[in-house]
């Protein structure tokens, strides 16, 4: 680490520290001649030394691994961004994206979603559960609505789902992706216990995924990709498959299928308006 990243990041682990409020931690006020907590309660709350935290902030403690870091991060509240931010000055690298039980979208990311009139777009999480979806992907993709809550996991719509089985012009090769893509995004979230009941049960149930689960293939969901899909009201329909990060919520994921032709667009418009898309 360099003596700038060095200052600057004992520079915002110092100011993080005098701005939290000792009495949410059950200290005393008493005998404190600076806000915040001490460096030697940060320590203890971290579970380091109290000599190394003080050179870190001072900016002479070296590198610390990504493990020392979490813990100050929680010793310190800091949100999502602010524990990003510590890594990158720490070690230079954003940290490893940590499953989190999903909390609801807000309202404005879901008027992101609404936004997108024509073209089918959702929310995921890590594990590849959908928890937000628009209009159009209602119409174009499944009307998750009708959906139960716990049966909204892609990789388990896909083998246990007849409507998405359907829908995939290429089913094996959906299925491959699908399945390679899980993987690396559960792994990468750390939230291989999460997945193991359901991947257990899909074993059981499904020997085509117990046949593609051992292939252990890993693949990116980012890249260009075209999906087609095969609508029982607009026929073949090409997507333009994208996935985005969601700003300040590193364990979602935005998934957006745009037209990829004129033609395309117009038999999803067609589907937007109620009327008969010409296939």
């Amino acid at each position: 680490m360099s003596a700038i990243s060095e200052n600057l990041l004992g520079t915002f682990l110092k100011d993080r520290r005098t701005r939290l409020d000792p009495t949410a931690f059950g200290l005393p006020m008493t005998r404190r001649r600076t806000p915040g907590l001490r460096r030697e309660e940060v320590a203890q709350r971290a579970n380091v030394s109290p000599t190394w935290y003080t050179w870190l902030e001072q900016g002479r403690g070296g590198a610390a691994s990504a493990d020392v870091l979490d813990r100050i991060s929680r010793a310190l509240l800091l949100t999502e961004v602010e524990r990003e931010h510590l890594f990158l000055l720490g070690l230079g690298r954003p940290p490893q994206v940590l499953y989190r039980t999903p909390d609801p979208v807000t309202p404005r990311l879901q008027r992101v979603l609404d936004a997108f009139v024509a073209t089918p777009a959702t929310i995921r999480t890590s594990t590849w559960d959908i928890i937000a979806w628009n209009q159009a992907a209602r119409a174009v993709l499944i009307d998750y609505s009708q959906v139960e809550p716990e049966r909204r996991n892609v990789l388990r719509m896909m083998f246990c789902d007849p409507r998405m089985r359907e829908a995939q012009a290429d089913w094996l090769a959906s299925a491959r992706y699908v399945v390679a893509a899980f993987r690396a995004d559960v792994a990468r979230a750390g939230a291989a216990d999460k997945v193991q009941a359901l991947v257990d049960e899909l074993h059981r149930i499904s020997p085509e995924f117990a046949a593609i689960w051992a292939e252990n293939e890993v693949r990116s969901t980012y890249g260009e990709i075209i999906k087609t899909l095969r609508h029982p009201r607009a026929g073949l329909l090409n997507l333009e498959y994208s996935s985005f990060a969601v700003d300040g919520r590193p364990d979602l994921e935005m998934v957006v299928y745009t037209p990829a032709t004129p033609v395309d667009a117009a038999r999803v418009a067609a589907l937007m308006g109620g009327s008969q898309p010409s296939a």
